[in-house]
């Protein structure tokens, strides 16, 4: 096992380690030489890195995904780590265990797998029984529905991520189903298993998480879409109008338009999917900004552009006590007596009552009385 992980890392020492090239970027100093700017990652996170001096010798010599190991001294600047590479040579592929490198589910994907599996078993009407069935019984499905994330960044971004991603929506579609009656559990729970099974094709996670040209072309939906067609054409007694459902379900699951959905949710079941997906990767993403958080100081988050907020890192703010309050805010402001503050003298009125009755009697040539 390789040594150190980037959650190993310590403030102000020096540490020489192997790591994934996950970007990189040649940049210029003011002084017209060049310096790297690359991210380094493992299994654990990524570590922002910089190398300032003797660049010239190693950047062509890499590139982004590759393994390369290092020498530096991890600083804090900005309220974050950041590492300051003294020394930097490409490593052989063939010399790393690739499961250091690539986050992954801290469940055995055998056995989520096999939950899964229990859960189509479950199901009582039994065209969809057959059809998911039909589907994990593939050998190249069932290898990749337990490996793949559920996607590059934003949620589940890691080896077998999808499947605990399904699992987790189908816990939440028998909670839901017992709260609104009438609802066809089947239903849900068959577009909560298919409704990404699309994304086994369309990421690729051999090194670091990305698209295939497949994926990049067509998308999970349309992917997804054909996988189960496929499928169909082996159950010929399937329902038409079943089939029709079910094909909504998947083609309506980012419910909107502008999301990326072809179609908007149409019926209940199609509605309820769409916000438990949503809710459960929003779930994820908010833990998942928490537990990976790299600033030093301060109980927030950065700035995250899928939640479009930050997030507070509750037990660090409850560990750290009462917030301070404002000087304003630390005792009610002391009325003033009548006597400490004269008050301020009345406008003078107008002998007619008004300046607009001044005026108006000026007008048709009243008088004023002294």
């Amino acid at each position: 096992m390789k040594s150190p992980f980037v959650a190993e890392l310590e403030a102000n020492k020096v540490a020489t380690g192997t790591f994934l090239v996950q970007s990189k970027e040649i940049r210029q100093k003011k002084t017209g030489e060049p310096y790297l700017s690359l991210l380094l990652s493992d299994r654990t996170g990524d570590i922002d890195a910089k190398m300032w001096d003797n660049v010239a010798d190693v950047m062509h010599t890499f590139e982004r995904d590759d393994f390369v190991r290092v020498k530096g001294l991890l600083q804090i600047y900005n309220n974050r780590p950041q590492l300051t590479i003294h020394k930097m040579q490409k490593v052989d592929e063939a010399t790393v265990d690739l499961a250091d490198f690539l986050p992954a589910s801290k469940r055995d994907p055998g056995e989520m797998f096999r939950e899964l599996r229990g859960i189509v078993a479950s199901i009582g009407n039994p065209h969809l029984r057959r059809l998911l069935e039909l589907i994990l019984s593939d050998e190249d499905i069932a290898r990749r529905y337990q490996k793949a994330p559920a996607a590059k960044f934003i949620h589940h971004a890691y080896l077998g991520g999808l499947l605990e991603h399904v699992l987790s929506l189908c816990g939440l579609c028998r909670l839901a189903v017992r709260h609104y009656p009438g609802l066809d559990e089947d239903l849900l729970l068959a577009g909560a298993i298919l409704h990404d099974i699309g994304k086994i094709y369309e990421l690729s996670y051999a090194r670091s998480f990305g698209y295939t040209t497949e994926g990049q072309l067509l998308g999970h939906i349309m992917i997804g879409l054909r996988l189960i067609e496929a499928k169909l054409a082996q159950v010929p007694d399937f329902p038409p109008r079943l089939r029709m459902l079910l094909e909504h379900l998947v083609l309506s699951h980012h419910g909107s338009l502008e999301f990326g959905s072809p179609k908007v949710p149409m019926f209940p079941e199609a509605l309820l999917l769409h916000y438990l997906d949503d809710l459960d990767a929003k779930m994820a993403c908010m833990t998942s900004l928490v537990e990976n958080d790299r600033q030093v100081e301060g109980h927030f988050t950065p700035y995250s552009a899928q939640l479009e907020r930050v997030v507070l890192k509750k037990a660090k703010f409850l560990e750290d006590g009462e917030p301070e309050r404002a000087e304003s805010e630390a005792a009610p402001p002391v009325a003033a007596s009548a006597s400490s503050k004269p008050r301020p003298s009345p406008p003078p009125k107008s002998p007619m009552g008004s300046l607009f009755a001044e005026k108006l009697g000026e007008a048709l040539g009243l008088k004023v009385e002294d």
